[in-house]
């Protein structure tokens, strides 16, 4: 079996991957999958669950005092969503290098500037 190339391409909404061979430079595509990312519904389960805790926390005591100091996060920490979205792709990472011998990775990082793309004509103080 002929190592391949695992390409990704980051998106907000959907992550697009696909196995890639180098035949002699050809670079022919073997599979190509697109992959939703569960984002929001993590962040609306997350505020429906913070929501219940504060209402119950209200009911039960009258007062009670602030214990926002005592919180750590750890270093490497992501908010959920992000993490999702990074363990389902090295999930379907694994699954494929079963499949396949991958040789390399390769991913796509772009970043786009929204205000030059609504106003091409935008310079120095108003930038």
């Amino acid at each position: 079996m002929q190592p391949v190339v695992f390409k990704s391409d980051p998106g907000s909404q959907e992550t697009g991957i696909a196995l890639v061979a180098d035949f002699q430079r050809g670079k022919v595509a073997i599979w190509a999958a697109v992959l939703e990312h569960r984002g929001q519904q993590i962040k609306n389960a997350l505020e429906s669950r913070r929501a219940l805790r504060r209402g119950r926390r209200a009911r039960h005591t009258r007062y009670r005092q602030a214990r926002f100091l005592n919180r750590c996060r750890l270093g490497g920490w992501l908010p959920p969503s992000l993490q999702s979205r990074v363990e389902n792709i090295w999930t379907w990472l694994c699954r494929l290098n079963r499949a396949c011998p991958i040789a390399s990775i390769s991913q796509e990082l772009v970043k786009f500037d929204m205000q030059l793309m609504q106003n091409a004509e935008i310079r120095g103080v108003e930038y």
